[in-house]
């Protein structure tokens, strides 16, 4: 599949996304374009900013504090079970956070918080599939693929622009 990607900077670092012909977004990363290829093994992907316009502007407004909540088409790869977890993580608020056993009960599953885990693992899309926000039932932060310390990071950036909104 051939797909079109972008880096930019943000607070956090550098930023990758990948979008289809259309538009759609395929995935996303922190770090370059090696980042986002990890995440994408079969796919052939080409530096092109025109089709990645409106996927990074919604990201910049939300690094910038100016959005909460993305407004993109989505085409995430997964299992039927991962698509209704990373649904799942389309529903957490801004500024707050979930427990893989919050989301397993949710989904109907009470005993599969470790497969929410892992589907909370491969979520292709990190920040606009807000993975981030899912926390263990201790409230540790455990498992982002990007590390706890910029999880951390973005836990806090939410909660700080969400206090100033209010």
């Amino acid at each position: 599949m051939n797909l079109f990607y972008d880096t930019f900077s943000t607070p956090f670092g550098s930023f990758s996304l990948a979008v289809t012909s259309t538009g759609a977004l395929a995935a996303t990363a922190f770090g370059d374009s090696q980042s986002l290829l990890s995440r994408l093994p079969k796919c052939h992907i080409m530096y092109d900013t025109s089709l990645t316009t409106p996927a990074r502007n919604q990201l910049l407004d939300f690094f910038s504090g100016r959005r909460r909540n993305f407004d993109l088409p989505l085409s995430l790869h997964g299992t039927s079970f991962q698509q209704r977890v990373w649904s799942a993580l389309l529903a957490i608020p801004f500024g707050a956070t979930r427990t893989y056993g919050q989301l397993a009960a949710q989904l109907g599953a009470p005993h599969a918080a470790r497969a929410v885990g892992r589907a909370n693992a491969t979520n292709p899309a990190c920040v606009i599939v807000p993975c981030h926000r899912v926390i263990g039932s201790n409230g540790s932060l455990t498992g982002f693929a990007f590390g706890e310390d910029l999880k951390r990071q973005l836990l806090d950036f939410e909660r700080a622009h969400q206090r100033h909104a209010a």
